[in-house]
């Protein structure tokens, strides 16, 4: 592993030490990542110390058999705004389980109660793995629904792939229900709405406590489909799993794939020509503006304002067939690959893009004012679904819904990766936390890329848009598929800004292969900003709430 101690890591390191009250390892170290190991004691001390610091856990994942030839090893990524560095506590965690699937020996502590983003984090684990987190406040299941067996544990090594006999009740008893939390007292009612929605939406439950019409809490649960995204990956080769990182969730396609690949380049030590850095952020911000015009115009549509919607789903579509003619595909797969991309684009079609984007900002400017001119939409966003900005560090807030609520972090600025470094956009932030303040920063989201693009357009460099060293992108060519081929090892963890916040990808390399591939999306985390931002208000405002956040279901549930 690289050690590239910088005076930012070393300044991080001392930090840790007085935290922790004690000489942490260093495992390994990036200009921007540290890998950091520490005493079960001094670890507690340690996350005691970061919550009361505002950092924020942005990611908890397990590994088995890391850097060693059983066990289990898991990662606690912190990072604090406006800081680019990523501190990584490295945590032993017990011995594998046997053959039988059996839940792991031993446990450890949870520190949700300090991290409450914590908590959805140990319940993946705790459903992947089979480790128990002592101490944890929420035991439930998290994306094994009731219909898996008990000792089911899919990312352990020793479950491969393949049918699985489901569970079934025994004969005159129900089968084991889910227990949402209840409120109890006079006047209080439940309204359950979901799984299945009208639509085309994906499934999620949503179970209110109302109090007369204001809703006094909901608690939501998801992962009705879950994919096995990561164990997939499991044993591939990186050029094999890029597919993979684009079906996370349809409209982050770009924004995934472009993680997954820096996560790779960065183990792998790949270094990225300028001019496939320069399109990669091409294509990321096209894809920010057409799935942020999506957002503009399903906000509209919930409010019953069809004719301000109906400019944005025509500009949206503009922008998929821009995207077509740039890459082949209108939600930009298939061009990414470690190293760069497969292909270049050629001039002409770059050269569409700058009269396209002068018109497009004359048509959306003219949208937005007649969609802010509307005293009754107005009426309806202003001071509704308020996200407050104390949420924004526990439950690791990002993205649109954190700008909207006072946070101006964004992964672009405080943390930049390829043409970012050179480039950056003009951030937007609003104070007010309700659906107004989102539509007005993702409007604002929609502006900044497309000068950005404009940017990038005119300092477009020329030369190769695939790095020497990095794999093969040719059917014809993929050395790093044959057998008996020894690649790079190496792990690495990737921060990008998709439309909807941060996304983090740690890729763990074994002789060129995937062993573990860890995504995890903003929505994982902006969901459970939705059971705060309804509270004191009405049901029918919950659709308008739910599409300002706009979180996705796919991209959370793996």
């Amino acid at each position: 592993m690289d050690m590239k101690k910088n005076k930012d890591t070393m300044d991080l390191l001392s930090e840790i030490s007085g935290m922790a009250g004690e000489e942490p390892e260093l495992l390994s170290a990036r200009t921007d990542e540290a890998y950091v190991r520490l005493s079960e004691a001094g670890f507690e001390r340690a996350a005691l110390a970061l919550a009361e610091k505002k950092f924020s856990l942005i990611g908890l994942f397990c590994a088995e058999a890391f850097e060693k030839e059983s066990g289990f090893t898991l990662f606690y990524a912190f990072k604090k705004a406006g800081r680019a560095h990523v501190l990584v506590l490295v945590r032993e965690a017990g011995r594998a389980a046997g053959r039988e699937g059996k839940a792991a020996h031993g446990a450890v502590s949870s520190v949700a109660e300090i991290f409450p983003s914590a908590s959805w984090f140990e319940r993946e684990v705790r459903d992947g793995f089979g480790l128990e987190f002592s101490g944890a406040f929420d035991t439930r299941r998290l994306f094994l629904h009731e219909c898996y067996p008990e000792g089911f544990h899919p990312l352990q090594k020793t479950f491969k792939n393949g049918p699985i006999s489901l569970r079934k009740p025994e004969a005159g008893k129900n089968p084991e229900e889910y227990r949402f939390r209840e409120t109890k007292g006079e006047g209080v009612y439940q309204v359950a709405v979901g799984p299945v929605h009208a639509g085309i939406i994906e499934p999620g439950h949503f179970r209110f406590n109302v109090i007369g019409e204001p809703i006094f809490s909901l608690e939501i649960r998801l992962f009705y489909k879950h994919r096995g995204i990561e164990k997939l990956a499991e044993g591939k080769s990186p050029l094999e799993c890029v597919p993979l990182a684009e079906a996370v969730s349809g409209d982050e396609s770009a924004a995934n794939a472009v993680g997954f690949c820096t996560a790779v380049e960065r183990a792998s030590g790949i270094a990225v020509p300028e001019r496939a850095e320069c399109l990669r952020a091409v294509l990321l911000e096209l894809e920010r503006v057409y799935s942020l015009l999506g957002d503009l115009a399903g906000m509209a549509v919930d409010v019953g304002f069809s004719l301000v919607a109906s400019p944005f789903f025509i500009l949206r579509e503009e922008v998929f067939r821009q995207n077509e003619k740039l890459t082949g595909s209108r939600f930009l797969r298939g061009i990414m690959v470690p190293g760069g991309l497969k292909k270049d684009i050629s001039g002409p079609a770059l050269e569409e893009l700058p009269p396209f984007l002068a018109k497009f900002s004359r048509t959306f400017e003219s949208a937005f004012e007649r969609a802010m001119s509307s005293s009754s939409l107005i009426d309806r966003f202003a001071t509704t679904g308020v996200v407050k900005k104390e949420l924004v560090a526990p439950l690791n807030l990002t993205g649109p819904l954190a700008k909207a609520s006072g946070c101006p972090a964004d992964t672009r600025l405080d943390r930049p990766y390829g043409a970012y470094r050179r480039l950056s956009p003009e951030p937007s932030v609003k104070k007010g936390g309700d659906v107004l303040s989102r539509f007005e920063v993702k409007a604002d989201e929609i502006r900044a890329s497309v000068k950005l693009i404009k940017r990038l357009l005119e300092e477009m460099p020329s030369g190769p848009v695939f790095a020497e060293n990095g794999p093969a992108a040719g059917e014809e060519a993929r050395s790093d598929v044959r057998p008996g081929y020894s690649g790079p090892s190496g792990y690495s963890i990737a921060l990008v800004e998709s439309p909807r916040g941060q996304n983090l990808h740690w890729v763990y390399l074994k002789n060129g292969r995937i062993d573990r591939y860890k995504v995890r999306t903003a929505s994982f985390c902006n969901w459970q900003a939705i059971e705060h931002a309804v509270l004191g208000n009405i049901v029918p405002d919950f659709p308008v709430i739910n599409k300002s956040l706009n979180m996705s279901y796919a991209g959370t549930d793996l």
